[in-house]
């Protein structure tokens, strides 16, 4: 085993036994203890972790379809979540056009559902452009032109 290893992972493992015994958090292993179920427990590690806003905008947006509509949930998906920004991208640049004249509503109802001022903006994005440098010998300019006749 390297000496980096992370014992986080086995911390939280931890955590959440403890609180499933009903006991304090400690590594030691525990006999005789009765079991919470862990349905029971999750609740409070949730919250003691600090995962309560990340957890319930995962529930949200796992009903992705009924936010959006079907259509539009077939051509775009949330990629991120960061200070307040959800960033969605779209498949075609016609579903992130209809997207972004949704956006405030769809802010409205993620706030309704997390919470105010949860999510403060959703920021859309349409398909990547292709890039026209191949190779190691392009020359800088303009980008193409209209060279076919």
């Amino acid at each position: 085993m390297s000496e980096t290893h992370d014992n986080h992972g086995l911390d939280l493992a931890h955590l959440v036994a403890a609180k499933a015994r009903g006991a304090r958090p400690t590594p030691k292993r525990v006999r005789n203890g009765s079991l919470q179920p862990l349905a029971d427990v999750m609740p409070e590690v949730i919250k003691q972790q600090g995962w309560v806003k990340k957890v319930g905008l995962a529930q949200v947006l796992a009903e992705w379809p009924q936010l959006v509509g079907e259509k539009n949930a077939l051509h775009s998906k949330p990629v991120g979540f960061k200070e307040g920004v959800l960033t969605v991208q779209a498949d075609a640049t016609v579903w992130a056009t209809t997207l972004r004249e949704l956006a405030p509503a769809l802010v409205a109802k993620l706030n309704e559902k997390l919470g105010d001022g949860s999510v403060l903006r959703v920021q859309i994005f349409g398909p990547k452009a292709p890039s026209w440098k191949h190779g190691k010998r392009t020359v800088n300019g303009r980008g193409p032109r209209d060279t076919y006749g």
